[in-house]
């Protein structure tokens, strides 16, 4: 069964050899090229039936040549291959034109399938947008589970498809809605979001869709809401799992008819807003429990996204690093770096705050550390201070059981190191850790009388001011 011809283009010999071997097994007839003038030549002349290309060759950039191709050729599927793994990399694809985009390395199956479809689907024009510069990366990762994150919103730009972002906490939800609207048809719109779990229940649909004055006691002016506000553009609602079942009856509304009423208003409103949803909660689950309505699910999962957990593209730390180290590190006027031990003690921990967790890390890194370079001591110390305080903190399992904190932050810390040698001066470490709070809770609890405190501490009052000093201690006035 011939399939038509496929031109390949790449300036790897070996990618030009598995590619025209499987492509030919697959019904193509095959041409290969290792350069973009003789592609070009090929498709002006008419020829292909699909193209699959590389995207920087020795003669040129392929997304420098994709509009002429477009063009020309309106109705021929390219399909563009990159080692360069950015979100950059797949939105510019998308915005030139391209029929697909396929991170390297590729899984050679899915190329097949994808070239198929391309030549079996009905021809049509793929007008495209043009596109504002994209210097600043809004995402960063380059790893399999983000390559897939791209290739859906990528896909989404020129839609208005509802959004379901599902993710742990930290992994970034909000930021993947704003790329998908600065990057989006709606781009020129406002974008709008709204924590529903920051927000009081009882507030919620007047936040969302405005009020009426004297609706309510305390409305003495008429109030937008967030409907109104991103009218043309985008509205991201955040922690959408906890919404109440009254305001979800309402957002069903929304998503079925266009419109909605205020509270207070009788007349309806309507909107052109695009929605994205995220929630860090499992909503199958929910609509078991009676707390989420089972319509709204639907109407909200048109297209489903789930953003991988840091622990699942730990190949993308480095590049996480990088990233916050330029951002904390340009106010400072001094560029801080991380030793290659320290990035793998980074790359080896767990994560559970996700990249919320890691940006938090490298900003204290830059601001508490004189060093230019960040030693793999100091990366340790603090991971292990931080669950230190994790484990000490109100609600946590070791909270009211000092030694089991103590237990627990050892334990951490001599985890942080591995196998390298822990450094002397635990017993100082601990004891640092433990004095400050202690003293300013019995501080806290005299209501700064220092001779009471002292008291209750077993201190001489010298000894007790001394260590208040070394502390750095000071009484608020």
């Amino acid at each position: 069964m011939n399939r038509g011809t496929a031109l390949v283009a790449d300036d790897d010999s070996a990618i030009r050899t598995v590619l025209s071997q499987a492509l030919s097994r697959a019904g193509f007839d095959v041409r290969v090229t290792s350069n973009i003038t003789t592609l070009w030549r090929w498709v002006s002349g008419g020829e292909g039936d699909v193209v699959v290309t590389d995207v920087v060759m020795p003669d040129g950039d392929i997304f420098d040549t994709l509009p002429k191709i477009k063009n020309a050729r309106p109705d021929l599927p390219v399909i563009v291959m990159s080692a360069q793994n950015t979100f950059m990399t797949a939105i510019k694809a998308s915005e030139k034109g391209a029929y697909e985009y396929l991170p390297k390395p590729f899984d050679l199956q899915e190329l097949i399938v994808v070239t198929e479809r391309a030549v079996s689907e009905p021809k049509r024009s793929q007008p495209r947008h043009g596109q504002d510069s994209m210097e600043e990366m809004p995402l960063v990762g380059r790893s399999a589970a983000m390559q897939e994150v791209y290739r859906v919103l990528a896909r989404l730009m020129q839609t208005d498809l509802t959004l379901l972002i599902n993710g742990e906490s930290g992994t970034g939800k909000e930021l993947v809605a704003s790329a998908l609207h600065q990057y989006g048809k709606r781009k020129h719109g406002p974008f709008v979001a709204i924590n529903m779990a920051a927000i009081p229940k009882d507030l919620i649909e007047s936040e969302l869709f405005g009020h009426e004055k004297g609706a309510f006691t305390g409305a003495t002016a008429r109030s937008s809401g967030r409907f109104e506000q991103a009218e043309g553009g985008t509205l991201f609602l955040d922690e959408i799992g906890d919404m109440p079942m009254d305001a979800q009856t309402r957002l069903l509304r929304v998503l079925q008819q266009g419109e909605y009423t205020t509270v207070g208003g009788r007349t309806p409103l309507k909107t052109d807003v695009r929605i994205v949803a995220a929630t860090n909660k499992d909503l199958r689950q929910l609509i078991k429990q009676g707390l989420f309505r089972e319509d709204l699910f639907f109407r909200l999962n048109v297209v489903p996204l789930r953003l991988p957990p840091l622990r699942e593209r730990r190949e993308d730390i480095p590049d996480l690093i990088d990233h916050f180290l330029a951002t904390h590190s340009a106010g400072a006027g001094v560029m801080k770096t991380i030793d290659a031990a320290g990035i793998e003690v980074l790359r080896n921990h767990d994560w559970p705050g996700n990249v919320r967790e890691l940006e938090n890390l490298v900003l204290r890194l830059t601001a508490l550390y004189p060093q230019e370079v960040i030693t793999a001591e100091i990366v340790r110390n603090e991971l292990a201070a931080e669950e230190f305080q994790q484990v000490a903190a109100p609600g946590s399992e070791a909270n009211g059981d000092i030694s089991l904190a103590t237990e627990q932050w050892l334990a951490s810390y001599f985890r942080a190191h591995g196998d390298a040698e822990v450094p002397a001066g635990v017993y100082r470490e601990v004891l640092k850790r433990v004095e400050e709070p202690l003293i300013l809770g019995v501080l806290a609890h005299t209501r700064n009388n220092q001779i009471k405190a002292a008291e209750l501490l077993g201190l001489n009052r010298n000894t007790l001011r001394k260590k208040m000093r070394e502390l750095n201690i000071q009484l608020k006035r």
